[in-house]
């Protein structure tokens, strides 16, 4: 079992910046790649940005690349996203997933291969 907590979330302006925060428990963080997704109103939920479980391989959403940078810290059991030049579209619920995995650095953005998830964090852009 995986533990998931996110923080971070609140009202920004459009340009503005966010950093969220999961924090892990349970399972050894270290031997979990982790992902960031999120849920708009209205919208199914998609994928953000995901993190090998050494840190060194990263994927991103096209919406968000060049804008956010996911990254972990693994003696703190703490996964990251920060978030800058923020637009009305990235209003969502943001999540982050767990996958324990044996392969060092690899990466998946799919969400039915994460097997925890957070409660969420609500992220809102106002323009």
């Amino acid at each position: 079992q995986v533990q998931l907590v996110e923080s971070g979330g609140g009202l920004v302006q459009a340009g503005g910046s966010l950093r969220l925060s999961c924090a892990a428990s349970g399972r050894t963080f270290s031997a979990c790649r982790m992902g960031w997704f999120r849920r708009a109103p209205g919208k199914e939920r998609e994928f953000v940005a995901s993190i090998s479980r050494s840190g060194g391989v990263t994927n991103y959403a096209d919406s968000v690349k060049g804008r956010f940078t996911i990254s972990r810290d693994n003696a703190k059991n703490t996964l990251y996203l920060q978030m800058t030049s923020l637009k009305p579209e990235d209003t969502a619920v943001y999540y982050c997933a767990a996958n324990p995995v044996a392969y060092l650095d690899t990466i998946v953005s799919v969400p039915a291969a994460y097997d925890y998830w957070g409660q969420g964090t609500q992220v809102t852009v106002s323009s």
